[in-house]
C-alpha cells in the first residue's frame, strides 16, 4: 500500500514488528518508543514482559529482548558518546530515569528532583533527553506536575521550567528530544497543542501554536523532524521554518476527529486491536516514532496488544 503525495509517498508496512506473544502483550502491550540503531536493529520499548525488543531492521524478526521490571515502559532516547550507544528509558509507574547499555546493563540513573511542586504534587515522568553539547540530562514530567528537570552528567538536579518563562505553563510536556543540528531543545507540549523550542540553559526561544493536535515528542534526520500525534497521523516538519511539509496516516476514517476541530479518542480507545479503528494506511494513535537518515520512518502505536508501523519512501 502507498501513502502520502508528492515528494513524500511511502509503501506502507502494516505491523512490520510485532510485540511477543505472551500475556503481558495481549492485556497491555502498548508500543511506547522506536528508535533505530547505528546497526540497522529497530529498538521498541513497550508495555509487556520483556519490555525492550530488538528487531532485525531487514526482516522484522526479533533478534533479542530484555527488561522485566519496565511495566510502565514510555519514553526512550537513544545516544551516542564516543562511538558507543545507550538508551536513556523512562518508567511512568516505576518512575525509574535510567541509562542503559543496548544490551540491558544500568549505566546511570536520575533521581526524582527535589522540587517543591512535589511536597503536594505527583512525579510521573515521561520521557528523557540528554545535550550532546555538555551531558546535562532532561526529564519530562509530563504526567504528573508539568515540569520539565535538568540534571548534570552526574545525575545531579540543576534547575527547573514550567513554560511560564515563554509560551505559558506546561499542560503535559510529553516528549523532549535535542536538535543535533541546533543543539536545542525541543519540548512536545501536548495539552497546549504546542511545541516550544529552548536553548540548552533553559531559555525559550520559539514556539508554535496549533500546527499540531496531539505531537507526543520528535525524531530528527537533516532538516526535518517527525513528529507523532496520537489522536493519529505523524507529521514531517522543517526544522527552521518549521513549516508542515507532510501529514502522513491520519484519517477520519479510523479516528473520527474533523479537520480542524479539537482531537479526543475514539469510544472504545485504546483496546481497540481487530475493530475497525485498526485499518492498514492509516494510523490510529502514534506515540513514538523514528525518521532515519535514509527517510524510512518507524511509527510505534499506543494500542493494546501494539503496533509497529514502517514507511519505506517510494523510489
Amino acid at each position: 500500500m502507498q501513502i502520502g503525495t508528492g515528494e513524500f509517498q511511502y509503501q506502507w508496512h502494516d505491523h512490520w514488528a510485532r510485540v511477543p506473544d505472551n500475556d503481558s502483550a495481549k492485556t497491555n502491550g502498548r508500543t511506547h518508543a522506536v528508535m533505530v540503531s547505528k546497526s540497522g536493529d529497530v529498538i521498541v520499548f513497550a508495555q509487556c514482559n520483556p519490555a525492550v525488543l530488538i528487531f532485525d531492521g531487514s526482516t522484522g524478526k526479533v533478534k533479542s529482548t530484555w527488561g522485566d521490571r519496565f511495566t510502565g515502559a514510555h519514553g526512550m532516547t537513544l545516544v551516542e558518546e564516543s562511538g558507543v550507544e545507550s538508551l536513556w528509558l523512562v518508567d511512568q509507574d516505576s518512575h525509574e530515569v535510567c541509562k542503559t547499555t543496548l544490551d540491558g546493563k544500568t549505566l546511570a540513573t536520575i533521581a526524582q528532583p527535589k522540587h517543591q511542586a512535589y511536597a503536594t504534587g505527583k512525579y510521573v515522568p515521561t520521557w528523557a533527553a540528554a545535550n550532546p553539547a555538555n551531558g546535562d540530562v532532561w526529564v519530562a514530567d509530563g504526567y504528573g506536575s508539568s515540569l520539565v528537570h535538568r540534571h548534570d552528567k552526574a545525575g545531579r538536579y540543576l534547575s527547573t521550567i514550567d513554560g511560564t518563562e515563554g509560551a505559558g505553563r506546561f499542560a503535559c510536556p510529553h516528549g523532549i528530544a535535542f536538535c543535533p543540528t541546533t543543539g536545542h531543545l525541543w519540548i512536545a507540549d501536548r495539552g497546549n497543542r504546542r511545541i516550544t523550542i529552548y536553548d540548552g540553559q533553559g531559555k525559550q526561544l520559539r514556539h508554535i501554536d496549533q500546527l499540531c493536535h496531539s505531537p507526543c515528542g520528535f525524531s530528527f534526520a537533516g532538516p526535518r523532524v517527525l513528529v507523532p500525534e496520537l489522536f493519529t497521523g505523524v507529521k514531517l516538519l522543517d526544522v527552521e521554518t518549521l513549516k508542515c511539509l507532510a501529514e502522513l496516516g491520519a484519517g477520519v476514517e479510523v479516528s473520527g476527529n474533523q479537520p480542524g476541530q479539537p482531537a479526543r479518542h475514539p469510544q472504545g480507545w485504546p483496546n481497540l486491536a481487530g475493530t475497525s479503528h485498526i485499518k492498514p494506511g492509516y494510523f490510529n494513535s502514534p506515540h513514538g516514532g523514528c525518521l532515519t537518515d535514509k527517510g524510512d520512518i518507524y511509527v510505534a502505536e499506543w494500542i493494546i496488544g501494539g503496533r509497529v508501523t514502517q514507511l519505506k519512501p517510494c523510489a
